[in-house]
């Protein structure tokens, strides 16, 4: 337990920390803490049963690496229930509109990643809390608050990714290349959905001109306290172009029949599976954009204290490479490693700087870079690639596994010769 000595009581305390927002960094990390003796309290302005009887907020698929924090950190409690998804397939569309694949190609994951729709995993989550000991207050947090916790707690975390006071951090133009948003974008929980004749995978549909689409089994409520297997559809439309069309939605069967006469058009081997699914729940739709932004990290309030941003306060990817959950849980780790190795020394604004730098240095920026990439059109060296992958399944392998660690793409995503070298390497074998 790292603790503080409280002179004039002549006794010791332990550390105080308090988190604004109950989704996946501020939670794991909550509770993370608790077990190490620290004093936690969680700020949120959602109860359980708001949560779980709201609409989706997600489509959080976790990948292996990510999953074995939740492990490690005794916080998988639905990992033997949910399915799992063991691999990633690729395709595109021929462009002549016939309805078949240019390419096409399936890989496994090293290790099977998860999806449990937040509905399900932050009551689960927000009730685990405060069986380890923590204080959970249900409150809108304005910069008067954010104070008044400051003044209270040794440190305060602001973990909430939506709402007004993550702005305030500001955004850090140097590290946000994007400048607005670059998709529309959708999700429609669906059961009912056809299995493949092959593993599971994320299936990712690269549409050009047009979006991406993606679906991967998942975990979801069903009814007041149940769960269910079901499918989260993905849908990421360029701006302006054929699946920019979620406005015309007026209730949540218009946005299935949608979802359904997209698949029908773009994707129609998608539609096939899909062509008997309905929704899982009235709430389990959403539509609306995200402008990719990297935050400033630090908060200084009017009384010149500080507030440390994490997760999706200060780190906010497009869904399109399904990063965000992972990110959020490999940020909580790495600010729980960084907690615990201050000991009794201050959480001063340097050291909240520091810890977000290596943060974003050591991991985030290649995630960030390779995420933004997808979003603009694929360079030829690109296209390439994907398509070599069809032909060479190790090249498919790294492909698909880079989701598990997206460092490993800047070995060769960004530059056509690395690219090149590495579909020469893979053909190569191949011919050996």
């Amino acid at each position: 337990m790292h603790l503080a000595s409280n002179a004039s009581e002549n006794k010791i305390t332990p550390r105080s920390v308090a988190i604004v927002g109950a989704g996946q960094a501020g939670l794991l990390l909550g509770c993370a803490l608790l077990d190490k003796g620290y004093s936690v309290t969680m700020v949120t302005n959602r109860s359980a049963e708001d949560v779980w009887h709201g609409k989706v907020m997600s489509s959080q698929f976790i990948f292996d690496p990510a999953l074995q924090i939740e492990r490690d950190f005794g916080m998988n409690q639905w990992e033997a229930e949910c399915m799992k998804t063991e691999g990633i397939s690729f395709s595109i569309p021929m462009p002549d509109g016939s309805g078949n694949r240019a390419i096409h190609w399936h890989a496994r994951l090293n290790a099977y990643g998860q999806s449990v729709d937040q509905r399900v995993k932050m009551p689960g989550w927000m009730k685990e809390f405060e069986r380890r000991g923590g204080e959970l207050r249900f409150d809108d947090v304005g910069v008067a608050e954010l104070d008044q916790l400051a003044a209270e707690y040794e440190l305060v975390l602001l973990a909430g990714g939506k709402g007004e006071i993550v702005k305030l951090l500001g955004t850090d133009e140097s590290r946000s290349p994007v400048k607005q948003p670059m998709r529309q974008l959708a999700l429609t929980y669906v059961t009912g959905m056809k299995r493949h004749d092959y593993y599971e995978c994320v299936n990712f549909n690269l549409i050009p001109g047009v979006g991406e689409y993606f679906v991967f089994p998942a975990l979801t409520t069903k009814g007041a306290d149940g769960t269910q297997d079901c499918d989260i559809m993905v849908f990421e439309g360029v701006p302006g172009g054929p699946m920019d069309c979620w406005g015309e939605a007026k209730t949540p069967e218009q946005h299935l029949e949608i979802s359904l006469n997209i698949l029908k058009t773009f994707v129609p081997w998608e539609y096939e599976r899909s062509r008997d699914c309905q929704l899982t729940d009235a709430n389990g739709i959403l539509a609306g954009r995200i402008t990719p932004t990297v935050r400033n990290p630090v908060l200084t309030l009017p009384s010149g204290r500080k507030v440390f941003g994490m997760g999706d306060a200060v780190l906010v990817n497009d869904p399109i490479t399904g990063q965000g959950s992972n990110n959020a849980t490999k940020g909580a780790k790495h600010y729980y490693d960084a907690i615990l190795a201050r000991g009794a020394a201050a959480f001063d604004e340097a050291w909240m700087r520091q810890t977000f730098d290596a943060l974003y240095n050591g991991y985030a920026e290649k995630v960030v870079r390779w995420t933004n990439s997808l979003l603009f059109p694929p360079p030829e060296h690109i296209v390439k690639l994907l398509g070599a992958a069809q032909q060479a399944p190790s090249l498919a392998s790294r492909i698909a596994n880079g989701f598990n660690d997206p460092r490993d793409y800047a070995e060769y995503w960004f530059d056509a010769a690395d690219a090149e070298n590495l579909i020469a390497s893979e053909m190569q074998k191949l011919a050996a």
